[in-house]
């Protein structure tokens, strides 16, 4: 009988640069859209309506002793190829359990540095979505800033280090995927942070997140420096840690920057983006440690499997940083963006507190890659 491999353990392969063969069954304007990816990773798809009669349309693709990971949508189907294999003589086929659902939906929690005065901070990846989110640890407290819907991971890592929960952070009002930020701070009885221009219309309360409010985690005084940089958002606000590390939000990614036009207010907001990229990042120190929010593509992570870059040198090679010209600057930001991510309107209900969708309604609606960048 064939095995399953848990998404947890594939993130592993994929962040050790394990040779990993992936059998995709889904349909191929899935596929397109979204798939597994990595250095290490050779995906194949083959959508399953074609595997129905018979593996033949794969078997001369694939060598019967490899070791292949059949990926569906859900992880039915895969077992039924895996089985259908099997029975063919493969001899080494898994199917990934809980499919491209679960795929989405697992966190793998990366060790970015010891702080200066004791404390860690620790970057979680989703592998599925491209979301990053943060956890600063010092003494028996822990900070968790952009926290995703699947709030019980931080609250078994913060276990595990013995701290408690006492703050969490949105950078701003997140589009693309369901904030777990203010289940995260009900469930701990930790304070709910967000920036108060993206508050406007929320129907709950929160504390403020704004530029001269620093944040003290722990006993050992790792400061928050809240420091304002509108432009992917009206109120997105900026973070940096440990006076090193500069968690940016959706404003600037290693590779691409944030977009303005998410909340339909691109026009607006362009300027906004231009002043905050062009401005108030450029006074700030070139050796700070840029953390983003998102990643767009696998080939921005690390050996370690962390997406970081240090600023003075995405200053020189990130291509969003490098537009004098004004107008040039907002055509870009504005025109041929990449499609909006899935339900986002609603993801920002959501998040505002106007919307309660039941859970499987939650992940369907995140389901499909972040598209923050204007350039994915």
């Amino acid at each position: 009988m064939s095995q399953s491999i848990t998404p947890k353990e594939l993130a592993r392969r994929v962040v050790n640069l394990e040779e990993t063969l992936v059998l995709d069954v889904r349909n191929t304007d899935d596929f397109d859209d979204w798939k597994i990816e990595g250095d290490s990773v050779e995906v194949i798809n083959e959508p399953y309506v074609n595997l129905l009669d018979g593996i033949d349309p794969v078997a001369e693709k694939l060598n019967k002793d490899q070791e292949i990971i059949v990926v569906c949508a859900k992880g039915r189907s895969s077992k039924m190829v895996a089985k259908m294999m099997e029975e063919e003589g493969f001899t080494n086929v898994q199917d990934l359990d809980g499919g491209m659902k679960a795929w989405s939906e697992h966190l793998e929690p990366v060790k970015i540095a010891d702080l200066n005065y004791g404390g860690s901070l620790y970057q979680f990846v989703r592998l599925g979505k491209g979301c990053l989110s943060y956890m600063v640890v010092s003494e028996n407290e822990a900070t968790v800033i952009d926290a995703n819907r699947m709030t019980n991971i931080y609250e078994r890592f913060a276990e595990e280090k013995g701290v408690t929960i006492k703050h969490t952070i949105d950078t701003h009002l997140h589009a693309d995927h369901i904030s777990g930020g203010r289940q995260l701070a009900n469930h701990t009885g930790g304070t709910y942070h967000l920036p108060p221009k993206d508050a406007r219309e929320v129907k709950f309360d929160y504390a403020s997140l704004e530029e001269g409010s620093d944040l003290t985690v722990g006993n050992t005084t790792v400061n928050v420096h809240p420091i304002y940089s509108p432009g992917h958002t009206i109120g997105s606000t900026s973070l940096i840690i440990d006076d090193q590390y500069f968690l940016t939000g959706d404003i600037l990614f290693v590779k691409s920057i944030g977009r303005p036009d998410l909340a339909g207010k691109a026009e607006d907001w362009v300027g906004d983006l231009r002043d905050t990229l062009y401005s108030r990042y450029k006074e700030l120190s070139d050796d700070l440690i840029v953390l983003p929010a998102h990643y767009s593509s696998i080939d921005e992570m690390s050996e370690k499997g962390s997406v970081a870059a240090r600023l003075g040198d995405l200053y020189r090679r990130n291509e969003g940083l490098q537009v004098e010209d004004e107008q040039v600057f907002r055509k870009m930001v504005t025109e041929n963006l990449p499609p909006q991510p899935n339900e986002h309107d609603n993801i920002r209900q959501i998040n505002m507190g106007k919307m309660n969708p039941e859970e499987e309604k939650q992940r369907e609606m995140e389901i499909g890659p972040n598209r923050c960048a204007v350039h994915g």
